[in-house]
């Protein structure tokens, strides 16, 4: 069995200190969260399926629509300071805010 890095220790010995019938469902679940792993990093590897519903045929880069374009730069331009990012106070806030950009 391969050692463990020092982070897992406390994992590890609170998984030894469960009774014996604990372990399979351990082990079951900790194949479900490789699985759920692997089946994400197929989907990124693919590309992201909602934003970029087309690819270039030549290039295979993502084509995402105008709206979407825009709200990248938008997010690039508030990270780069140019534009102020919008603060909020409350949820409520926010929401008045999101209903009146319609």
């Amino acid at each position: 069995m391969p050692v463990a890095k020092p982070i897992y220790n406390d994992l590890i010995n609170t998984i030894n200190s469960l009774p014996d019938d604990y372990t399979s469902q351990i082990i079951d679940f900790a194949r479900y969260l490789k699985k759920k792993a692997e089946k994400q990093a197929d989907v990124l590897s693919e590309g992201c399926s909602i934003c970029a519903k087309l690819r270039d045929p030549i290039t295979g880069e993502e084509q995402f629509n105008a709206e979407t374009a825009a709200a990248f730069e938008e997010g690039d331009a508030i990270l780069r300071g140019e534009i102020p990012a919008k603060r909020y106070n409350s949820l409520e806030e926010m929401l008045v805010d999101l209903e009146s950009d319609d």
